[in-house]
């Protein structure tokens, strides 16, 4: 992995684009567009540009790096199961008591060697050139805006490199960077994320905060700055048990942090605990825009780089996209870690349409009743798993967690008012449906027995027939598609035009009971009824469930967008949406080639609007 792009163009089928493209929406929709096929690519932009600034940058932008499962595997160098059994063999490592065992246990702690970061007494070569802060320039570097609605140009794959006042603790994190101008970064590290707790350290002692923010290198630095690790340990321990090799890190030049010597930018700073400016909007991993709020702010001292370097950078808003594939790593590699708290968990998965935190399948030996709902208290009580919304969990004779399909009717079958467990815990700082930040409802549903429920509907209409019996009782319900009809449990999805509170909605759908067994409620604006993928995104993403979820007349869900009718007082953000006139001028070039299937597909533009696809 020295040199990332010849091992891109001999290992990950890298698609190289030499037309200049603004750095400004066109490079990240290009992007944007790419991960969403089934035979994505990495890209490699050669002649990024600034028009609104002026600028041809001499830096190529590397793009889309964890393209599919099959590079990710090959970036780990073996599948990340591999890995995670390396991790559960540790975690059961005892005592040797006889000198068999002892000399059977000297190669594994051979191996261990390996993992510790080596600290280097002399400059990497992500210091061959070192800018002083008299020429500190950050327009130097091709930094993308991606959305339209963002508040400036964002870093989205840097490594973020902090340590704890005292030095004795050092993290590494991905968070996004947003460009205020040539020498100023917005640091958006959440207030559950360590650097934010070191943060806190140096703001109680007055003191400013050394902060390193490295760009490229091995890909496995970037995997490795989002990893859930516990609290305290440096997330570089556990690239060097997946390579076998100590994580070879140099000295900061204007501060004590280290950082891998191999990759090809570091931006060194400080930030001030007193200092605070708005950072956002911006257009996230959950396909929505997080607002403008305050955060700290980094003040540039030096940039370093390799003599020709490659800027990483990564493209988020609506599934799928490259964090697919990182978060099915982290997924396998993270299982044996679960273990210890849930000993009866048999496997888990995070749908990326679920946006991760906010959907957990979970499979698991049930001992005794209630075990399920054992498993979800210790999942919302234990690290980022507390950030967890909506857990469904299911026995060990269920179909494989990823078959989709299966899975659902398995569900539907146990599915009963009196197995859905609704409770309140601490959410996502990037959660949007709950009515007080940071805190929301939470949803579990056991479907761990064998047997299935025993009623169905009473009568089962066809949709145009229900529709037109929902339509008699609201003038505001536009739409309706029913799924998993075979079910003990059909699923009836209504699309309405909001005018008032959908509890009113409800109430006058209760008479439809016999018909309806579970309900759920979107806006008719931007939701094809015919994508269930893009609906799951939806309804997980819009609802609290203390709010929104109702058990009576019959299990409803209301993942319309909130407001004023109902009694909603925070902001609700927007949809991430491509730009129509850039994705003309794209299929004009010749750059991107989509029709309008994909594009509603993937919610890439508001509905009703046409693209030019060349």
């Amino acid at each position: 992995m020295e040199d990332v792009i010849a091992w891109l163009k001999e290992n990950g089928n890298l698609k190289i684009i030499d037309e200049p493209l603004d750095v400004e929406l066109e490079i990240p929709h290009v992007a944007y567009i790419e991960v969403k096929k089934e035979d994505s690519r990495p890209l490699l932009f050669t002649k990024p540009i600034n028009k609104a600034k002026g600028i041809e940058y001499d830096m190529p932008v590397l793009m889309n790096i964890f393209a599919n499962r099959e590079i990710t595997q090959k970036i780990f160098g073996k599948h990340p199961d591999e890995v995670a059994e390396g991790i559960e063999e540790l975690l059961k490592l005892k005592p040797p008591k006889t000198l068999k065992a002892k000399l059977a246990m000297i190669p594994k702690l051979f191996s261990l060697k390996n993992v510790f970061p080596k600290r280097l007494g002399f400059r990497g070569e992500c210091q061959e050139v070192v800018i002083p802060k008299a020429e500190v320039d950050l327009d130097r570097l091709p930094i993308l805006k991606t959305w339209e609605e963002d508040g400036g140009p964002f870093i989205t794959m840097g490594q973020v490199y902090t340590q704890s006042l005292d030095g004795t603790m050092q993290n590494l994190g991905m968070y996004r960077l947003q460009q205020y101008d040539k020498h100023r970064l917005g640091m958006h590290w959440q207030i559950h994320k360590d650097a934010s707790h070191f943060f806190d350290q140096y703001q109680k002692a007055g003191r400013k905060m050394p902060v390193s923010v490295a760009i490229g290198g091995d890909p496995l630095y970037i995997w490795c700055g989002q990893a859930p690790m516990p609290h305290g340990m440096f997330e570089m321990l556990l690239y060097g048990f997946v390579r076998n090799k100590n994580a070879q890190l140099v000295k900061s030049v204007t501060n004590d942090i280290y950082i891998p010597r191999d990759v090809d930018v570091v931006i060194e700073g400080f930030v001030d605990p007193e200092k605070m400016e708005i950072e956002g909007p911006f257009g996230d991993h959950t396909g929505y825009y997080t607002l403008k709020e305050p955060f700290p702010v980094m003040e540039v001292e030096t940039i370093t780089m390799k003599k020709n370097p490659v800027f990483a950078a990564t493209v988020v808003g609506k599934p799928p996209l490259e964090d697919k594939y990182m978060g099915w790593a982290t997924e396998r590699v993270f299982l044996p870690m679960l273990k210890p708290m849930a000993p009866d968990l048999i496997d888990y998965y995070m749908p990326e349409n679920g946006v991760f935190h906010n959907l957990i399948l979970a499979k698991m030996q049930v001992h005794y009743p209630g075990h399920a709902q054992q498993f979800m208290h210790a999942f919302w009580g234990v690290g980022q798993m507390s950030f967890v919304k909506h857990a469904v969990f299911v026995g060990e004779n269920a179909p494989k967690l990823e078959a989709h399909e299966a899975f659902s009717e398995y569900v539907l079958n146990r599915l009963s008012k009196e197995n859905i467990l609704i409770t309140q815990g601490i959410v996502d700082h990037l959660d949007h449906a709950s009515s007080r930040q940071f805190v929301g409802g939470k949803l579990g549903i056991d479907a761990t027995m064998d047997t299935e429920v025993d009623a169905g509907p009473e009568s089962l209409l066809n949709d145009d027939e229900l529709l037109a019996l929902c339509q008699e009782r609201s003038a505001d319900i536009k739409a309706l598609k029913q799924y998993m009809t075979h079910t003990k449990n059909p699923v009836c999805v209504i699309a309405v035009e909001k005018r008032e509170s959908q509890q009113q909605t409800i109430a006058k759908l209760a008479d439809l009971s016999e018909h309806i067994k579970v309900l759920v409620i979107v806006d008719a604006a931007n939701n094809d009824l015919d994508d269930p993928y893009m609906l799951v995104w939806r309804v997980v993403n819009n609802i609290d469930a203390q709010r929104d979820v109702h058990l009576e007349p019959f299990i409803a869900v209301d993942a319309t967008n909130k407001g004023g009718l109902d009694g909603f007082e925070r902001e609700w953000p927007g949809d991430t949406f491509c730009t129509k006139e850039v994705l003309d001028r794209l299929g004009e070039k010749g750059i991107i080639n989509i029709d309008e299937t994909f594009i509603r597909k993937f919610g890439l533009l508001p509905f009703g609007n046409q693209v030019k696809t060349g």
